[in-house]
């Protein structure tokens, strides 16, 4: 056997004598053409959906395939198709080839059987959900922005709810796993969509039941409507602002909003309080002029600024949902989110530290540091304003 060996490798290490360089190079350069071809084809034939599918959509373990088919990633208005790879697999080459090398040890799970029933696979989902959250996140949601690029948005077609999301998200260059995460497959049981507080307070709010009369707390940024059947855009409530039921149908709450405005300019904004910076609301200049809408009371002008401002109440209609009766969960969850968002770096001042005026200034310059959707910014500043040394004086 040894002298086999040595023989071949003898053979195979003398020089050529009857074939020339030029062939040499030629077999050598076609044989190169043929192996790249075949690995690339090999390779591409583990990028399509049907490949996927073949582990996946096993009559015992159907659930991920299943669960693309009822998504907007699966069916939309515009006839685009997202399959598996599209998310799944990095699409420059030297990404593609080190996500490969990663998947071996998820081919080898699949052998082994470590998901190859329903159960085995729901008690592991919360793991590998976060696994493929973790890469896009490090990597920026990058497949993600193959085919959604911030540049492209056009801000105008979007909901004013939408556009309060999105416009910060972009200027951060957020990567859209942060937000939303359960857009192509069922989350891990207990978890929405959202991934944070905001999301748990939303399913809170699907219990609550609405009267006349009865004063109501929203959860997130809510649009609001000049008309019943919800057609004409009244502008943004924000979060954790109180509201009052006055009429309902059956799908929505006409609710009137009190509070303050200023009178320079369209006095677009009602703010909580005289000369408080508490944002309630947000109208659009449309409604802020509409007589039927905001009634206006006495003025008064603001010692310390100058500035005038005046007593609204806004009347508006708006859907049902996300509201809760109480804002105790309200600030239970954001001060929560305030001591471990605001901690990472350094030990975080208590919310009576500032007045309510300070603390937007103050959290400005903390949000560069955290990663909290735009709701979740609005409700827990809401949180330190009515918490501040503004409202502890005065109890």
């Amino acid at each position: 056997m040894k002298k086999a060996l040595l023989s071949i490798w003898r053979t195979l290490s003398r020089p050529a004598v009857h074939i020339s360089l030029g062939v040499l190079c030629l077999g050598g350069f076609v044989a190169g053409i043929i192996f790249w071809g075949g690995f690339n084809t090999a390779l591409e034939a583990t990028n399509t959906e049907e490949f996927c599918i073949s582990c996946h959509n096993t009559p015992e373990n159907d659930l991920v395939y299943t669960e693309l088919q009822q998504t907007v990633h699966w069916s939309n208005h515009s006839g685009v198709r997202a399959t598996c790879p599209d998310c799944h697999v990095p699409h420059n080459w030297t990404d593609k080839i080190a996500r490969k090398v990663q998947a071996s040890k998820e081919v080898f799970a699949w052998f082994m059987g470590s998901i190859d029933t329903v159960e085995k696979f729901e008690a592991r989902r919360l793991v590998l959900a976060q696994h493929e959250w973790e890469r896009f996140s490090a990597n920026g949601s990058l497949e993600c922005k193959n085919c959604h690029n911030y540049a492209s948005m056009n801000w105008d077609e979007m909901s004013n709810a939408a556009r309060v999301q999105m416009e910060p998200a972009a200027a951060k260059d957020q990567s859209c796993i942060d937000c939303h995460k359960g857009i192509a497959h069922a989350l891990p049981q207990g978890m929405d969509s959202s991934g944070g507080m905001i999301g748990e307070l939303v399913q809170q709010s699907h219990g609550t039941s609405y009267q006349d009369g009865g004063e109501y707390y929203s959860v997130r940024h809510l649009e609001m409507f000049e008309d019943g059947d919800l057609t004409i855009d009244a502008g943004l409530l924000t979060p954790a602002s109180k509201v009052m039921v006055v009429a309902e149908n059956d799908d929505a709450i006409q609710v009137v909003i009190s509070g303050w405005r200023k009178t320079k300019g369209f006095g677009r904004v009602i703010n909580e309080d005289f000369g408080m910076n508490i944002a309630t609301a947000s109208l659009t200049k449309e409604a802020a002029a509409n007589p039927e809408i905001v009634e206006a009371f006495e003025k008064q002008e603001d010692d310390l600024t100058g500035l005038g401002w005046e007593r609204i109440t806004a009347t508006v209609w708006m859907r049902k949902d996300s509201f809760l009766s109480s804002p105790d969960a309200l600030w239970s969850k954001a001060g929560e989110a305030y001591v471990t968002n605001c901690s990472l770096c350094h030990t975080q001042p208590a919310p009576a530290h500032f007045s309510a005026n300070a603390w937007p200034g103050m959290f400005d310059g903390m949000l560069s540091f955290v990663n909290l959707d735009s709701d979740s910014e609005a409700l827990v500043l809401k949180y330190l304003q009515k918490h501040s040394s503004t409202f502890s004086d005065h109890h």
